[in-house]
């Protein structure tokens, strides 16, 4: 029996997995709320509690957060999760810690044709993939292809530099400066909180109007949420144009992503926001500024370019990872 878990800020999910013809086959699974635990270790003690009777031959977790020296201090809670709390408490010393990104990365291997949107076909080659989710934040990750395989490559790569591409992009960042003086992050754009910050940036500078649903508000409404649906449900001109402008940002940095891993292999989205945005993305607008990298566009129009629909991708990977490689 394997242990695969998801640790995001918000949700934490477990799942049990049972090895079948060499295959982890989830048997049951928990999604518990993240902030209502002090610890990993105690979501694992109420999974157990839930469950009744387990045993755990391997564990592995993809965690929102640095991995270093096989612990964590996760970017969005309060937890310090280590290796060696987890072997004792599972009793079982095949633990692996993965940052989340390297969860989703090595899932995207094992999910079907149909689970994916293909924005661009491109050249299918054995060589490294990169991997792009915005969610509540931004991750970043690569599958680098050794000559027999795949691994998973975790980084921080969502909290480097937001790299203008145009003038609206300049007004853009000098309005994100106001308010973030030290540093601005792509993923202070790329996340579901980006949207609302794009929103309000179009907003303040006159483009146009508000739509009533965003006048009426209620306190603890999901602002992003709300202006994906009067973009894709009421075509208004705001909205729409705030989701625009999050999906060629989306694309340039996907290229970005492409070229610093040199991702022949292809390039697959993951995430929350991209399946809910999805008319947005294929569009066309993701894709032109994805290749707009000057002399390396017919490079990164031989990309495969994909979007992950699995939303269990990370537990997924989590789950293979500890069968492949513990």
């Amino acid at each position: 029996m394997i242990l695969a878990g998801d640790i995001g800020g918000t949700k934490t999910n477990l799942a049990l997995f049972e090895m079948v013809e060499g295959t982890p086959r989830i048997q049951v699974r928990q999604q518990y709320e993240s902030r209502a635990f002090s610890s990993l270790s105690d979501v694992i003690t109420a999974f157990k509690a839930d469950i009744k009777e387990w045993t755990v031959d391997a564990a592995c977790f993809g965690i929102a957060g640095p991995i270093i020296a096989g612990n964590c201090k996760t970017t969005n809670l309060p937890w310090e999760i280590t290796t060696a709390d987890l072997q004792t408490q599972l009793q079982t010393d095949k633990v692996r810690l993965l940052n989340d990104l390297e969860a989703t990365a090595y899932g995207m291997l094992y999910l079907r044709d149909e689970e994916f949107v293909t924005l661009n076909t491109g050249e299918s080659v054995n060589a490294n993939r990169a991997v792009i989710a915005a969610g509540t934040g931004l991750g970043e990750a690569m599958l680098f292809w050794d000559g027999a395989g795949y691994y998973p490559v975790g980084s921080e790569g969502g909290h480097t530099d937001f790299a203008p591409m145009n003038e609206q992009h300049d007004d853009l960042l000098r309005w994100l400066r106001v308010r973030y003086l030290s540093h601005v992050s792509i993923e202070r754009i790329l996340s579901g909180p980006g949207i609302a910050a794009v929103y309000y940036f179009l907003r303040e500078s006159g483009f146009a109007p508000e739509p009533k649903a965003m006048l009426g508000l209620s306190e603890g409404e999901d602002r992003s949420a709300l202006i994906s649906r009067c973009a894709l449900e009421e075509n208004d001109p705001l909205c729409v144009e705030t989701l625009r402008l999050f999906v060629e940002i989306y694309g340039s940095e996907a290229g970005n992503l492409a070229l610093k891993t040199m991702s022949l292999g292809g390039v697959y989205i993951g995430g929350g926001i991209a399946p809910k945005i999805l008319p947005a993305i294929v569009s066309g607008t993701f894709m032109e500024a994805f290749v707009k990298k000057g002399r390396f566009e017919a490079l990164l129009r031989s990309m495969p370019v994909k979007i992950s629909l699995n939303a269990e991708t990370a537990l997924l990977g989590a789950a293979h990872f500890a069968a492949d490689r513990l």
